[in-house]
């Protein structure tokens, strides 16, 4: 013989918050659907394309210009053989047709990072990053540029 529960009791039990990690991420994913829901409503974001660096250049903040056009002459001066370009919306330098450096502007500082950089010895330790083959360096201000170890990061670039 069945016996009936009551019946606010099943209604009480479907109110209450579920426990652990699952139940914790499955309540950040139902906070994160409305942002999802907006981002879907206005369609993806796209990044601006620039037809040359100079271009990429002008349209960056007025510290991000002068960061990245301190970077830009280091570049030019020790790795002459590279060219300029803009790929993934960001400055980029390529040997052929593969890019091997890039600037990105982050809001408050720069990127010079390098596409195979996770391969670099880097005994400073200044790379960033946690991707497979991308690594970075993190440009606040001038002071920022150390000369030597960038130029040994940029060589080890171009071999």
């Amino acid at each position: 013989m069945k016996t009936r529960s009551k019946p606010g009791r099943r209604a009480k039990a479907a109110k209450k918050a579920p426990r652990g990690k699952a139940s914790r991420a499955a309540a950040k994913r139902t906070a994160a659907e409305p942002a999802r829901a907006r981002k879907l409503a206005n369609g993806p974001r796209k990044m601006k394309a620039y037809a040359t660096f100079d271009l990429y250049l002008a349209d960056q903040p007025a510290l991000h210009q002068r960061l990245i056009s301190v970077l830009r002459r280091f570049v030019r001066r020790v790795a002459p053989e590279l060219a300029e370009s803009v790929k993934w919306g960001n400055g980029c330098w390529l040997a052929g047709k593969a890019p091997v450096a890039y600037v990105y502007a982050a809001p408050d500082h720069v990127h010079f990072g390098f596409l195979r950089g996770a391969a670099f010895a880097d005994p400073q330790g200044l790379l960033h990053g946690q991707g497979q083959y991308v690594r970075h360096v993190k440009v606040h201000r001038l002071a920022d540029i150390d000369e030597p170890a960038f130029t040994a990061l940029l060589r080890q670039a171009t071999r």
